[in-house]
């Protein structure tokens, strides 16, 4: 990556010398502002927002050892992720996200974790 703050010249003594540096300069940014764009473009494809709920499926036995987790993008596209634990085995499910729904029919914990993925600060 380019340092646009890192000393690589010595200072312009004359008027030529500064118009130069500041063509130099303008090409570095423009390099930045590309990059800065490239990083845009990926970064809204990953995980930017994750909701969690812990829950017990089995009223009157054991704790909140089964969770949904939703892992969404900016655009609200990703995956909810459901595990049931019980004694004797635990289950995973998996279930797309497009646009903060599923096809799928999702538990109240799924769509509360999908809500707290969108809005954490709504957290209960």
């Amino acid at each position: 990556m380019i340092n646009p703050f890192k000393k690589t010249k010595k200072e312009p003594e004359n008027a030529k010398e500064a118009l130069e540096a500041f063509k130099d300069m303008k090409s570095q940014f423009q390099k930045v502002l590309k990059e800065l764009e490239e990083l845009k473009k990926e970064h809204q494809f990953s995980v930017q927002k994750v909701g969690i709920v812990r829950f017990n499926p089995f009223s009157g036995v054991g704790s909140d050892q089964s969770f949904s987790i939703a892992l969404l993008d900016r655009k609200d596209d990703g995956v909810v992720i459901t595990s049931l634990y019980t004694r004797n085995e635990s289950r995973i499910y998996g279930k797309p996200i497009k646009s903060g729904q599923s096809e799928y029919s999702l538990s109240e914990e799924e769509k509360q974790a999908i809500e707290n993925a969108k809005n954490p600060n709504a957290q209960s």
